[in-house]
């Protein structure tokens, strides 16, 4: 899969000086995939130490691993990328390689019609075998437009927030905060599912 990847991705990833639960098992993934492809990097932050870094990529909880390009494409994964979602980190470098979407055209029309900012927060599990294709089908979303982001969450490593939420079932995924749908949705009717939650973003 990185022997595909076409064009520089980096991964920057986010940590504490007293290193939380997980962070070392997430920056370790990430220097252990960058060392198979000269196509990768990695950077290492301190979340408060580095604020200003942290504040520019809108992270706001450890472990986090920022999967970006010549850009910033606001794909994020909370969490240590292991067990099924490891598949989760290497599509989401291969799609950001790419630079390209690969959404139908009818579909990069409907979202690109997005003109404010939509943020998607997947909650995910190591278990759950389909939620790899419900996130990578979501990352292919903020690719294609910039006011979209997306945040991949591993509801066992931030039970509050995934309480917060009412995550009952994975792959469930919450829109602005507020419209929330389950599951892992063909193209369509996931665009469908993330335009019904394209509103003002509420409060947190």
């Amino acid at each position: 899969m990185l022997s595909k990847v076409a064009n520089p991705v980096k991964l920057v990833v986010f940590t504490q000086e007293m290193e939380c639960q997980f962070c070392r098992e997430a920056r370790a993934v990430a220097e252990e995939i960058a060392a198979l492809s000269d196509k990768l990097s990695v950077e290492v932050y301190d979340m408060v130490k580095d604020s200003a870094k942290a504040a520019e990529y809108r992270v706001d909880k450890v472990p986090v691993i920022c999967v970006a390009g010549d850009k910033d494409y606001g794909i994020r994964y909370y969490g240590v990328p292991s067990g099924y979602e490891f598949s989760t980190l290497l599509g989401t470098i291969e799609l950001v390689g790419s630079r390209a979407s690969g959404l139908k055209p009818e579909s990069a029309t409907k979202l690109n019609a997005i003109t404010a900012p939509l943020d998607m927060q997947m909650f995910v599990t190591l278990t759950c075998p389909v939620c790899p294709v419900a996130a990578v089908t979501a990352a292919r979303f903020a690719i294609e437009n910039d006011k979209v982001s997306l945040s991949i969450i591993d509801a066992t490593e931030f039970p509050q927030l995934a309480g917060l939420y009412n995550v009952m079932a994975v792959p469930r995924t919450v829109v602005n905060r507020g419209h929330a749908f389950e599951g892992a949705a063909p193209e369509e009717r996931f665009l469908e599912e993330i335009l019904k939650g394209a509103s003002p973003l509420v409060a947190p």
